[in-house]
């Protein structure tokens, strides 16, 4: 198991919360419904993220994410 680095974790928060944002929180296959990952969640682990990373870059990440309203 590797261990991802904060830039790569917050890569792939980011890739999920897009992903969600684009294509919806909810889908049906198979006649079985499915729920990605919460929304509120994701952002609050990205804000974590970005806080830690910058912390460790000394601020030069603030322009790593697009900054959107907690829901």
């Amino acid at each position: 198991m590797a261990i991802l680095t904060i830039t790569e974790r917050l890569e792939n928060v980011q890739t999920l919360i897009q992903d969600i944002e684009t294509n919806g929180q909810a889908y049906r296959n198979d006649g079985r419904s499915f729920t990605k990952a919460d929304l509120a969640v994701l952002y609050r682990q990205e804000a974590r993220l970005l806080a830690q990373y910058n912390a460790e870059n000394n601020g030069k990440g603030r322009n790593l994410v697009k900054f959107k309203d907690p829901v």
